[in-house]
């Protein structure tokens, strides 16, 4: 009974016993900002290696396409009675397209790979740049092989040049 006495003459006055709540607590606040910061940095080193993989798989497919573009160049020229493998596998200016062939036809890659990641050094090495390591790879045109060695280099560059072509 002594409760509801004391709200009658509180309301009498204007006040009330009621809480109202229009904003957060601080405390609230806090909590909210620690579960954000630790769902961001679960989150960010998750992308990261997201966007790695990602570069990866691309170096990875665009050395698989330049290995098929040279077997089938080596193909075509068997059947013309060449048994010789094409002698250099891009021709023109720094910047142009790389991996088009060795003439104006585009025999090798149609529309070659767009000179980014890839740098042509000379005739038979190009250079690929990932994830800020540089590897060379050398194509030899008495072989057909087209690789990068997996031991000359630093130990980043052997484990990037595994990882692209094993």
């Amino acid at each position: 009974m002594l409760v509801y006495e004391v709200n009658y003459i509180l309301l009498k006055q204007g006040i009330s016993m009621k809480k109202s709540k229009n904003a957060f607590t601080m405390i609230e606040l806090v909590f909210v900002i620690v579960v954000l910061g630790i769902l961001a940095a679960v989150a960010i080193p998750k992308f990261a290696a997201t966007r790695t993989d990602a570069e990866i798989s691309k170096a990875r497919s665009d050395i698989a396409s330049i290995r098929s573009a040279i077997v089938t160049e080596r193909q075509s020229r068997l059947i013309k009675g060449d048994s010789t493998w094409i002698t250099k596998l891009s021709t023109g200016a720094a910047g142009d397209n790389l991996f088009t062939g060795s003439d104006v036809n585009n025999t090798l890659l149609t529309y070659g790979i767009a000179a980014d990641e890839w740098q042509r050094t000379n005739d038979t090495t190009y250079t690929y740049t990932s994830v800020g390591t540089v590897l060379t790879f050398t194509y030899d045109n008495l072989t057909g092989i087209f690789t990068c060695s997996t031991t000359a280099g630093s130990e980043a560059q052997d484990t990037l040049c595994k990882k692209l072509i094993n």
